[in-house]
């Protein structure tokens, strides 16, 4: 795949970039090999091979999900939060409605 100076300047267009006819004539060439790089890449075979999502191995440290751990901010509190509202309705927050 290639881009040339019209497919350049619609993709600025698009993305409400304004670039000289100076500067679309330098991305050309630099797009294109950014282009020709990821073909390379869908070349290398990576059968086998297990998804990454980092270099190193990370396991997150979670903690139990433990319902009213603290009385200042655990649950059940839902009158003294909504005691603070504007509007109350069926136990939640009113809003105004926004759609007709």
């Amino acid at each position: 795949m290639s881009v040339d100076t019209a497919t350049v300047a619609k993709i600025a267009s698009l993305a409400r970039i304004k670039v000289s006819e100076a500067e679309l004539e330098a991305m050309v060439p630099e797009l294109n090999g950014i282009l020709a790089w990821v073909e390379q890449l869908g070349e290398v075979n990576v059968d086998g091979i297990e998804p990454m999502t980092a270099v190193i191995p990370n396991k997150q440290r979670l903690r139990d999900d433990v319902v009213n751990a603290d009385p200042l901010t655990g649950g059940d509190i839902r009158d003294k939060v909504l005691a603070n509202a504007p509007a109350a309705e069926h136990g939640f927050f009113g809003v105004p409605k926004v759609i007709e």
